[in-house]
């Protein structure tokens, strides 16, 4: 009997203390974040400059939070500092954006950085998102020419 009693008391505080664990994950995941989803890094085919090749290198930043965040400001950058700055812009509650290197024109899901020439190298870089203020918000890095894309 008093095996019995030892045996339900110590698994009622092993679900309490992971429950206690858990908590904070959880909470911290229903509020989501905005952050870097990912880099297509090597576009298909031979880079010879054209803008299809261009558009085709991009980087996904996803906002997983219940509410559009404005990225007014906000910076894009890779390892050899190339700079993306958004223009006003807000990025819709659990939506994604895509930025291009090549020119375009910007709309709600797609962004142009509007360069004549390659941003992110094909074997290895660092993207860093940034807000306004300089504060660093995601960092994602590849080193692979085994793949085109790395998922952040």
């Amino acid at each position: 009997m008093n095996r019995t009693r030892l045996t339900a008391a110590a698994t009622v505080a092993v679900a309490a203390a992971t429950a206690v664990v858990l908590a904070p994950a959880h909470a911290g995941a229903a509020t989501g974040s905005v952050h870097l989803a990912k880099i297509y890094y090597d576009s298909p085919g031979t880079d010879r400059g054209s803008n299809a090749s261009l558009n085709a290198e991009y980087v996904q930043i996803a906002n997983t939070t219940a509410k559009g965040v404005s990225l007014k400001g906000w910076t894009l950058t890779d390892a050899a500092n190339h700079r993306y700055t958004f223009g006003t812009y807000t990025l819709g509650a659990h939506k994604t954006v895509t930025v291009h290197t090549g020119k375009g024109t910007n709309t709600a899901a797609n962004r142009y950085q509007n360069r004549s020439w390659y941003v992110w190298n094909n074997d290895k870089d660092t993207a860093t998102l940034r807000k306004s203020t300089g504060t660093k918000v995601d960092v994602c890095s590849y080193n692979s020419t085994r793949v085109d894309y790395r998922i952040c």
